[in-house]
């Protein structure tokens, strides 16, 4: 067997992709960690990481391996938490936007609770989630274009923007039935996706049509209910209005248009491999995965 200093290096360089990162989550210097890291190549043999500038990227061969070590270290980990009396509670402070967590979060956390028992989940729907991470904050679920690349980041989903409005709006003699007509209608955008209609708007080649006025929402469900009580035609994701299951809201106007906006699963590196982290992050994909 080689040292197990030596695996938990391995592990910790390949989940969070950074000697350095893992160097501070291990309390060692960065040629310390380097050297049981080489310790275990020679090993078994092979290299297990392509080294690049700054950053740790697994191979095949290292992948395979990982695949096969990292539960046996959780289960270690689990194992000495049983002992110590620290597994009874683990607590995970997890920044979400509302809509996320009404429409595709929290009807599976029986399940989660379920496996885990043990992990409960503080929520904050607060605003700057990715800035306060490590400083009150875990990990979060944002809707972005894209995440820094300091931080580990999964990308969830992928989308399409669909104008949606009660059906009200796109009856009678004063509808909204082409998108000119939106020149004299409300347009609702919510403020993480600032760029959705113009994104929509160009995507579809309908040149410069500007709607009548533009009204800006912090929150999901509350840009929902704006637009079917009538307020305004609303630029959201295909997925918002498929999960929101409301009869009085229609799809206006055939127009597969791909989203620059996507949810992202965040958090930093080091945070990874805190248990309640990883456990929620795990199963996070799995959950996704099966989507």
């Amino acid at each position: 067997m080689p040292p197990l200093t030596a695996v938990e290096a391995f592990v910790q360089v390949a989940r969070l992709g950074s000697v350095k990162a893992a160097a501070e989550e291990l309390a060692l210097s960065s040629p310390a960690l380097s050297r049981r890291v080489q310790a275990l190549e020679r090993f078994v043999g092979r290299s297990l990481f392509e080294r690049r500038h700054q950053a740790m990227i697994l191979n095949t061969d290292g992948e395979v391996l990982l695949g096969r070590l990292a539960p046996a270290i959780d289960a270690l980990a689990e194992a000495i938490d049983v002992t110590t009396g620290d597994a009874e509670l683990l607590r995970l402070k997890l920044a979400v936007t509302p809509l996320f967590a009404s429409q595709r979060l929290m009807h599976r956390l029986p399940e989660l609770r379920g496996a885990h028992p043990e992990l409960h989940i503080d929520i904050d729907t607060g605003a700057h989630s990715l800035a306060r991470l490590n400083e009150g904050i875990d990990a979060a679920i944002v809707l972005a274009r894209e995440v820094e690349p300091s931080l580990h980041a999964r990308r969830l989903d992928r989308n399409k923007v669909l104008a949606i409005c009660a059906k009200r709006l796109a009856e009678g003699p004063d509808a909204v039935r082409t998108p000119d007509d939106l020149h004299r209608a409300t347009v609702l955008i919510h403020r993480d996706m600032p760029d959705t209609f113009e994104t929509w708007r160009d995507a579809a080649g309908l040149g410069p049509i500007e709607p009548g006025t533009v009204d800006f929402f912090d929150s999901g469900q509350l840009m929902l209910d704006a637009a079917a009580q009538g307020l305004g035609v609303a630029f959201m994701h295909e997925s918002h209005f498929d999960d929101a299951h409301d009869s009085r809201l229609v799809r206006l106007f055939d127009y597969d248009v791909d989203s620059p906006y996507s949810y992202w699963f965040a958090c930093r590196r080091s945070s990874l491999s805190r248990r309640p982290v990883r456990i929620f992050y795990d199963w996070l994909m799995a959950s996704v995965m099966r989507d």
